[in-house]
C-alpha cells in the first residue's frame, strides 16, 4: 500500500489544456473523490496515474517511485470501470483469476486470492456464473473483485455507479465504503455526482476546467466554499445564488438586488465590504423557510413571495418561489400540504448567507 504524488502534471490534448499543473498528495488508506462536470478533467487526471494517458508534464509517484515511464501493468494499481469490463465467456471465479493468471501466478495462491475476493463481496453464490447471468450490481461487485484479487497499491474507480439505477446505486455506495474500512487501502474515485463524492470521500477535490478548485472534507466544502462554482456544485438543491450591489442606507450595509431589493449584510460580513461592490449572495434552501410552518432564526430577514410549486417528497418539501425576478428554493422538513400561488412569508437566516466576489468569483 502506498502514498499517490501528482507534481505539476498537466495534459494536454494539441492546444488544448485539459489538465494544468496539478499538484496533490493522496496519503495511504485515504479515500479521495475526484469530482467535477463532464470535461472537467477528472479522468484524464486517473487515466493518468493508470498509465493509459501519457502525461505532458510534470511527475507522478506511487509510493517513491516516479512512475511516468512504467506501463499499466507495472505501477501496481487496479482500476475499476463503469462498464464492468467483464470477460462474457468467462464465470465469475475465472474473471476473478484472470489476471493472476496473466501474471503466471502460482495456481495454489490464485484460489486463494480468488476465495478471500468472492468472501469478502459475498460472491459464493454467484461464482460459477457467466457475466449474463449476473445483476448490474452483481457485475460490479466482479469487477471491484478483479482489482482486490491484484492486491495492489491503490484502487482506481472510474464512475463506476453511472450505469445503475438509483436504488442500486446507493446500495453500491454502501458497499465500496466497507469494502474501503475492510482492505485499509488508498482509493482515487473519480465521479460527476456530487452525493457519491460527499457520502464517500474522507477528501474531495473539486475540478473545473482542469484545475482544481478546492480540495477539502465534504464538510469543509458544504460549510466552507471557497469559490461560487463550489458552492454551487456542493449541496442538493444547488445554492441559491442571487447578484447585488452593496449600498450604504442610513450607515447600515444591504445586498440590493438588481430589482431593487435590499437584504441587510450579515453581521460577520460587514467589516469585509465596501460602498458599491459587486457581489452575488447565496443562501441553501434549507435556510430559507416559510415562517408558518418553521421557526424565525434569531438573525433574519424576511420577504412575502408566492409558491411557483412545491414539490412533496416525504419527509421533506421543495417549495420553488421568487425573490424579486430570482427563482429560489426552499426547503421544508414539516409535512405540510403547501399550494402553488400560496403566499408564504419566507425568512432567510442571515448567519447561513455566503457572499462570494463578483470578479473573482472568491468567497468574501
Amino acid at each position: 500500500m502506498a502514498e499517490v504524488k501528482l507534481k505539476n502534471i498537466t495534459k494536454k490534448y494539441g492546444d488544448v489544456v485539459a489538465v494544468k499543473n496539478m499538484s496533490l498528495n493522496i496519503p495511504h488508506n485515504e479515500f479521495l473523490v475526484l469530482v467535477g462536470p463532464s470535461g472537467c478533467g477528472k479522468s484524464t487526471t486517473l487515466r493518468m496515474i493508470a498509465g493509459l494517458e501519457e502525461i505532458s508534464g510534470g511527475e507522478i509517484y506511487i509510493g517513491d517511485q516516479v512512475v511516468n515511464e512504467k506501463d499499466p501493468k507495472d505501477r501496481n494499481i487496479s482500476m475499476v470501470f463503469q462498464n464492468y469490463a467483464l470477460y462474457p465467456h468467462m464465470t465469475v471465479e475465472e474473471n476473478l483469476g484472470f489476471s493472476l493468471k496473466i501474471a503466471k501466478e502460482d495456481k495454489k495462491e490464485i484460489e486463494t486470492r480468488v476465495k478471500e475476493a468472492v468472501h469478502i463481496l459475498g460472491l459464493e453464490e454467484l461464482r460459477k456464473r457467466k457475466p449474463s447471468q449476473l445483476s448490474g450490481g452483481q457485475r460490479q461487485r466482479v469487477a471491484m473483485g478483479r482489482a482486490i484479487v491484484r492486491r495492489p497499491d491503490a484502487f482506481l474507480f472510474d464512475e463506476p455507479l453511472s450505469n445503475l439505477d438509483a436504488k442500486l446505486r446507493t446500495q453500491m455506495r454502501t458497499e465500496i465504503k466497507k469494502l474501503h474500512q475492510k482492505l485499509k487501502t488508498t482509493v482515487i474515485y473519480v465521479t460527476h455526482d456530487q452525493v457519491e463524492a460527499m457520502t464517500l470521500a474522507d477528501r474531495i477535490v473539486i475540478m473545473k476546467d482542469g484545475v482544481i478548485e478546492q480540495i477539502g472534507t465534504p464538510l469543509d466544502l458544504f460549510e466552507k466554499p471557497a469559490t461560487k462554482f463550489v458552492a454551487t456544485f456542493i449541496g442538493s438543491p444547488s445554492m441559491n445564488m442571487i447578484k447585488a450591489t452593496i449600498t450604504n442606507q442610513s450607515g447600515k450595509l444591504f445586498m440590493k438586488t438588481d430589482d431593487n431589493i435590499s437584504v441587510p449584510v450579515p453581521n460577520h460580513k460587514i467589516n469585509s465590504l465596501t460602498d458599491g461592490q459587486i457581489i452575488s449572495f447565496g443562501f441553501r434552501a434549507e435556510d430559507i423557510v416559510p415562517l408558518k410552518f418553521g421557526q424565525k432564526p434569531p438573525n433574519s430577514w424576511s420577504i412575502n413571495s408566492k409558491v411557483n410549486l412545491a414539490e412533496p417528497l416525504g419527509t421533506e418539501t421543495l417549495i420553488f418561489t421568487n425573490l424579486g425576478n430570482t427563482e429560489i428554493v426552499s426547503r421544508m422538513f414539516t409535512p405540510e400540504l403547501v399550494n402553488s400561488n400560496d403566499e408564504l412569508e419566507f425568512a432567510l437566516n442571515l448567519d447561513r448567507t455566503y457572499l462570494f466576489d463578483d470578479k473573482t468569483d472568491l468567497a468574501i
